[in-house]
């Protein structure tokens, strides 16, 4: 597919600033038509050329309104000033950022993508984004390894939301069970209160069928 080619040349930073969630999304934007070549600034003048050489089109310059072209960086995080707060490891799109509630985060600079992400939500404006010492180009390696972590991310996430609503499901079930051992309530009232319980589960089901299409 095209949009499987293209994708293959963005440098999977996962940054947003082209306009989408990602770099598989902007792919295939560009493929239905809905994007331009322009709007990766990671990828900058190099990566705009490989994506015209591709679909047989002149290069564009990087358009400023999503950003400029500059060094790589990386993220790094003040440990005097962080306070736990695991907001940044939330915003991570390659889970670069280790650490644990009220506990002193860290970044992982081999798992950075420079994506700056992780600024906006911080709280104490403790992370800076720094250029990489001694300079270096993001290189194909980086964005395939880059890609790997965040398709594991997302399969992570999905999988602790699964076993989240497992858990809430099973709740649910035993909190039927509860309802008929009640010898406080009426027959109608017990009847009531679990067919609002059985609603619940049966939305809870249905949100979690709607995801996985």
């Amino acid at each position: 597919m095209l949009s499987d080619r293209l994708d293959a040349l963005l440098p999977q930073t996962q940054c947003t600033k082209c306009g989408y969630p990602g770099c598989r999304q902007y792919a295939e934007a560009i493929a239905a038509g809905e994007a331009d070549i322009d709007q990766c600034p990671p990828g900058g003048a190099a990566g705009i050329d490989k994506l015209a050489r591709l679909l047989g089109r002149a290069p564009l310059p990087l358009n400023p309104k999503h950003g400029v072209e500059g060094p790589l960086r990386l993220a790094v995080i003040d440990e005097s000033l962080c306070i736990g707060c695991t907001l940044c490891i939330q915003a991570c799109p390659v889970d670069a950022i280790v650490g644990a509630p009220r506990r002193m985060h860290a970044v992982l600079a081999s798992h950075c993508t420079g994506c700056d992400l992780c600024l906006p939500p911080c709280p104490m404006d403790c992370i800076a984004m720094v250029p990489v010492d001694p300079p270096r180009a993001w290189t194909q390696a980086d964005a395939d390894a880059a890609r790997a972590r965040s398709h594991a991310r997302k399969a992570r996430l999905v999988r602790e939301q699964e076993e989240n609503a497992a858990r809430l499901a099973a709740r649910a079930v035993a909190k039927l069970g509860e309802l008929d051992a009640r010898d406080d309530l009426t027959r109608e009232q017990i009847d009531r209160k679990k067919a609002v319980v059985q609603a619940a589960i049966e939305r809870a089901r249905a949100r979690r069928e709607a995801q996985t299409k």
